[in-house]
Order: C-alpha cells, then sequence, then structure tokens
C-alpha cells in the first residue's frame, strides 16, 4: 500500500501545484522519479508523420537522445496503430519498437549492445479517450513491476490532461487577445453601421412616403380619364364612329394600365413599410374571377388573345376579396403581355385538400430555367420582342408573391421557353387551416 499512498500524495502535489509547460518538465520527472526509480525518462510528441523528442532526464547514452532532438524519428500509419493498440508496453531492445525509436539504423545497434542488453524499456500512452498524441519512454535496469506500471499509467493520464488543458488554454488565450485587440474597431465599425441602417431607413421611410403620396395624386385625376373614357367607350353621352371609338379605347386601356403601375408603386410602399392589412371574408371565387376578367378583357382584346376558363363550380375563398382579385389581375395582365397576337390563356381553378389551387396558363414565349428563380425578386424584367413596347414597373409578381404569402399560400411558375408559362397559387380555403 505505500507505493498507492506516496503516489496519491505526488498526484495531488502535481494537480494542485504545477501548471504544465515545456520549461517545467523536469518537475514532472522529479515527481514520478520519487514514486518509480527509473534510470532515464523521455517525453515524445506524436505528428502526421514524425515522433519528436520534447524533453528527457537522466538516460543511459545521451548522446542518442541528442541525435533524436536534431533529426526527429519517421512515423507512419503502421507505427501508430502499433503504439496506439494498448496503453503500455514493456519492451527490451530485440523489439523492433525500441529499435526503431531509438536507432532507426539497425547497424547503430551493435554500437549500444552492451549498455542496452540488459536495461528493460516501458513505453506509456499520453492520450486522451483513445487518441494518442504522445508517449513516455523510461528505463531501467531491471523489470518494471506491476504496480509500478499502474503508478506510471496514473501519471501519465494526469499529464495527458494537464497538457491539453494547457493547449486548450494557449488557444482561448490567443482568441482572447484578438478579441481585445479588435474589439474597439468591431464596436466602431458596429456603430457606423448602425448609423448608417439608421440612415438607410429614415431614407427608405421617405422615399416610401413621397411615392405614395404621388400615386394618391395621380390616382385622382386618372380614375377620371377612365371613367369618362370607359362612359364614351359605351356610347352613354352618343354614339361614335370608328376612328372615335379605337382612340377611346387606346385611352381607355392606357389608363387602366397606367393606374396599375400606380398600384403597384403604392403597394410595394406599403408592403414595405409592413402597412398591408389582410381583410378576411368568405366570397365566391368565380365571382372574383369573373370581375377581373372583364376588368382585364380590353387588354387581352387589342391582341386578340382568348381567354378561357374551367373553374370548379361554387368555390367558396375565406381571403381578402380585393388582394385575391390584384393576385388575379397581376396573372393575367403578366400572362397577356407575355402571349403574342392571337394567343390562348386559360383560367383553370381546383381543390386540394384544404387548399384552392388557381393557375393561370398561357401559351406565351416561356421563360428560361435560368430565370425562375429570379422572376418573383423586384424591378425583374424580363425583355422579349413582346414586352419592348410596354412599360412595366417590374413589381407586379412581386406584389402578387406578397400578397399570397400574407394569406400564407404559395406561389410558383412552371415554364419552358417556346412552350408558354403556368403560375400555380395554392391558398389555404379558411383561416382554419392556416397555422402560425
Amino acid at each position: 500500500m505505500g507505493i498507492y499512498r506516496k503516489t496519491l500524495n505526488k498526484i495531488s502535489n502535481v494537480l494542485n501545484n504545477l501548471n504544465y509547460n515545456d520549461s517545467n518538465l523536469h518537475d514532472y520527472f522529479d515527481n514520478l522519479y520519487e514514486i518509480v526509480k527509473f534510470d532515464g525518462c523521455a517525453l515524445f510528441y506524436l505528428s502526421l508523420d514524425k515522433i519528436s523528442l520534447v524533453e528527457f532526464k537522466n538516460f543511459t547514452k545521451k548522446k542518442i537522445l541528442f541525435d533524436i532532438i536534431q533529426r526527429d524519428i519517421p512515423f507512419d500509419n503502421e507505427l501508430y496503430l502499433i503504439l496506439n493498440n494498448k496503453n503500455t508496453y514493456k519492451l527490451n531492445l530485440n523489439d523492433k519498437l525500441i529499435q526503431h525509436i531509438l536507432f532507426q539504423d539497425k547497424n547503430k545497434i551493435k554500437f549500444f549492445d552492451k549498455d542496452f542488453e540488459n536495461k528493460k524499456f516501458l513505453i506509456t500512452n499520453l492520450r486522451i479517450k483513445s487518441t494518442s498524441f504522445g508517449f513516455l519512454l523510461l528505463e531501467k535496469d531491471n523489470d518494471f513491476s506491476e504496480d509500478e506500471i499502474n503508478v506510471i499509467n496514473a501519471y501519465s493520464s494526469i499529464m495527458s490532461y494537464q497538457i491539453k488543458d494547457k493547449e486548450l488554454s494557449e488557444v482561448f488565450k490567443m482568441q482572447l487577445k484578438i478579441l481585445e485587440n479588435n474589439i474597439v474597431e468591431k464596436t466602431q465599425a458596429y456603430k457606423k453601421i448602425e448609423e448608417q441602417n439608421e440612415k438607410i431607413v429614415e431614407a427608405n421611410k421617405a422615399k416610401n412616403e413621397f411615392l405614395a403620396n404621388i400615386s394618391h395624386e395621380l390616382r385622382t385625376p386618372l380614375n377620371s380619364i377612365i371613367g369618362f373614357s370607359e362612359v364614351l367607350k359605351e356610347g352613354i353621352i352618343g354614339d361614335l364612329n370608328d376612328k372615335q371609338k379605337e382612340y377611346i379605347n387606346d385611352i381607355y386601356v392606357s389608363g387602366v394600365h397606367l393606374l396599375g403601375m400606380i398600384n403597384e408603386i403604392l403597394d410595394i410602399s406599403k408592403i414595405e413599410s409592413n402597412a398591408m392589412n389582410v381583410n378576411y371574408s368568405k366570397f365566391d371565387l368565380n365571382m372574383s374571377i369573373n370581375e377581373v376578367i372583364n376588368v382585364i378583357k380590353p387588354l387581352s382584346q387589342k391582341k386578340n388573345i382568348t381567354l378561357t376558363c374551367d373553374i370548379k363550380p361554387n368555390i367558396e375563398l375565406e381571403a381578402d376579396y380585393q388582394k385575391i382579385q390584384q393576385i388575379l389581375y397581376n396573372l393575367l395582365s403578366n400572362a397577356i403581355k407575355f402571349t403574342p397576337n392571337n394567343g390562348e390563356i386559360s383560367i383553370i381553378t381546383d381543390f386540394e385538400d384544404d387548399f384552392v389551387i388557381i393557375k393561370i396558363k398561357d401559351t406565351g414565349i416561356g421563360i428560361d430555367s435560368k430565370y425562375l428563380g429570379k422572376i418573383f425578386g423586384k424591378f425583374v424584367q424580363l425583355h422579349s420582342v413582346y414586352t419592348k413596347k410596354e412599360s412595366s414597373t417590374g413589381l407586379g409578381l412581386t406584389i402578387t408573391k406578397e400578397l399570397v404569402e400574407l394569406h400564407k399560400g404559395k406561389i410558383y411558375v412552371e415554364s419552358k421557353i417556346n412552350e408558354g408559362s403556368t403560375f400555380i397559387v395554392k391558398l389555404p380555403q379558411n383561416t382554419t387551416v392556416i397555422k402560425d
């Protein structure tokens, strides 16, 4: 029991008084020597391709170890597997492991046979869990007893954790120093970014207010133009000749188009300022679709585009009526824009579980697959021979996507070049389907 009591006292001393660093390794060796009377002790570290001698105390033929310090020892996976196979090895000069560590060149062994022929060696791994990162090599004239081996193993475990703890401490100190050196710069940078962000928010707010005011100012006279042109077009105040009808229809169509652009600018301003509310009510989706078709029909007639409907009867939808109409209007006007003269646009509705599906399918120019992920972005415009003459804000699909998502729905597109496009809107049929 004496060796274990002495061991406990020394281990307590190591834990309480020794903080590992390369300069006090001899203190570790001295503490171990007081428990196990070895003739020599050396500490080695393992790396990917070499074994490095860190420090040693005493040792037969110190010149051998001085040579090792200068040259390192080649290390490969096979040797690592041997070392890592178990924690402790009892060896002598005939063992290949000792020969490789101390001599490398087998021809040198014969010069030291007499010095080492009776020596007993012990290798104990320095490891964390199952991974070795080094080892202690001890030598003495007689065999290492089981008690001594147990003590050495316990001691090497303490050394292992103190070495790794020291390495981690150095890493933390380095990171702390970097943080301390940069904290002032980061604080200043964050402050500058914060100030710039505040200016951006203020500028964006002013822009949105300006756009909203301008939009309101433009909408009033524009609504009058659209209203009067519609009265003239319908012949309410008198008959018109064919030329007059053509001009009045152009005024009406252009007015509706311009009003749509102004509404888009106003809507995106509301969306960006989180001022867009959803007013839920229950209504017949078919009625909403028919109303939008009546509004959009002059735009389709101008290009001789056929509008067809495949609508399920009696679809009751709980949503914001005006916003659903705007979604339909945006998608239909977009389809008209990208469909050539004499083309066709289909409006299709269906059910999928508790969701209503609305499809707007056209025979237009289609969309290249590389643009499919971008078309819902702000100010995105796909130029083509069919759209060069038509002005646009590039906000229609952005607003449409926002309005769909306000209803907790989804929108996506299927398209191929020269094969047309299908925009698909999936909306919860009622508010009970919506989950936060």
